[in-house]
């Protein structure tokens, strides 16, 4: 099925953004309206945003200094957890300062699109002290692979201890597409998107780890037990929650329950996807690793499920992403309920309406989230803000803290 865009890309955007490897430069902020393009996965055209009941929005630097921080979330009493790829390098900021963990660095892979990676803190953290981390990392053979690790951070928050990898062995090549977003869900799963690792034909592998979101125990780090595939005779295939995908950058549980995930096209789809257990979400570039196929290529076998939005071409290279809250009183007045997703080469921050049915209504990219370069995680704070990470290297990175004006 060929989808429709929702409206027309800015010429101010399109110029120099021709493919979505995350490795590439940013085409630089733009001076593009407030509508950003994008598909339904379907024939018809979704409606503009509304006119009006949208606050301002007031952007402040939470810390400088940084150098790709790839994730970041809140440990309590306004303090936050923070990863940065290339560095590999784990850190606390609290009061607009930022301390150094120690944690083993050297045991991280880093290379490409490759390093220290996702976080997630464990929902029981004031008792448990636990923080998930995904990494690259070397095999013994001289491999290397990416993997899921538990840690404790002590009581002073100067150092983690591994309690164990919980899972590992995601396929890699030369770093590009490694993945690797993680969510603790309602349900008590950690959810993992990996990357195709740049190899055709991962993402349609049940065997392979790569091109897929995983559901695993957090504790045991046993597959989860409603996978679709909980009972198969391959222990990776047991660990599969959904299928058929690139690179998988962002994961987010909406207020209902249900799962989402964004993830890195080629040249013509960054894709947002409702996510259901064991469904196929169609990129199969084969033979070799043919970036010109749809990223949803419904004349696989089976059924392929259509992505809720898309970009249409050229990609934004969308990256992390987070739910806004619903709640009247949050003060985003139209914005509440959408999803937030960061953008990297298109430098800006979209604000994406789903109905309750999953069907895309609407798509913003406010003009205050474009004078900051690429963009590359999203986190919802439980007051409400949210936090942003910009992605420029050379030490230049900063935590964005975003909130409505009344």
């Amino acid at each position: 099925m060929r989808r429709a865009l929702i409206a027309a890309m800015p010429l101010a955007l399109a110029g120099g953004i021709t493919a979505c490897d995350d490795d590439q430069p940013s085409a630089g902020p733009s001076a593009a309206g407030p509508s950003t393009p994008g598909s339904t996965g379907r024939d018809s055209v979704a409606p503009a945003a509304p006119a009006s009941g949208f606050p301002s929005l007031r952007v402040t630097a939470v810390v400088a200094g940084l150098d790709h921080p790839w994730d970041v979330k809140p440990i309590g009493h306004g303090r936050l957890l923070v990863t940065e790829r290339d560095r590999a390098r784990l850190s606390v900021v609290a009061n607009g300062h930022r301390h150094t963990v120690a944690y083993p660095s050297r045991t991280v892979w880093v290379s490409g699109e490759t390093g220290l990676m996702g976080l997630a803190v464990d929902p029981r953290f004031r008792t448990n002290h636990r923080v998930y981390l995904c990494q690259g990392g070397t095999l013994p053979d001289g491999g290397h692979d990416v993997h899921v690790t538990a840690w404790r951070l002590n009581v002073a928050e100067r150092k983690v201890t591994r309690i164990r990898t919980l899972v590992g062995g995601f396929p890699t090549s030369t770093g590009r597409h490694g993945g690797c977003r993680l969510l603790v869900a309602r349900n008590g799963a950690l959810v993992v998107g990996t990357g195709d690792a740049a190899i055709g034909t991962n993402p349609r592998d049940l065997t392979s780890y790569g091109g897929k979101t995983l559901r695993l125990n957090r504790f045991t780090g046993k597959p989860w037990p409603g996978n679709r595939w909980a009972d198969a005779d391959s222990e990776v295939q047991r660990y599969v929650h959904t299928w058929g995908h690139r690179n998988v950058q962002g994961l987010a549980q909406r207020a209902d329950g249900s799962l989402w995930s964004v993830e890195h096209g080629s040249d013509r789809d960054d894709e947002v996807n409702l996510l259901r257990n064991g469904a196929d979400y169609g990129w199969n570039p084969v033979p070799g690793y043919d970036e010109s196929v749809p990223m949803t290529d419904p004349s696989l076998p089976g059924h392929q499920v259509e992505a809720r939005w898309s970009s249409g071409s050229p990609t934004l290279a969308t990256s992390g992403a987070d739910w806004l809250p619903d709640r009247i009183a949050s003060g985003w007045g139209s914005y509440r309920g959408t999803l937030a997703v960061a953008a990297l080469k298109a430098s800006r921050l979209l604000f994406m309406k789903f109905d309750g049915t999953g069907r895309l209504r609407w798509v913003k990219a406010p003009d205050a989230l474009t004078h900051h370069g690429r963009l590359r995680s999203v986190t919802t704070l439980p007051g409400g803000d949210v936090l942003v990470t910009t992605d420029n290297g050379n030490g230049q990175d900063r935590i964005l803290r975003v909130r409505p004006q009344s």
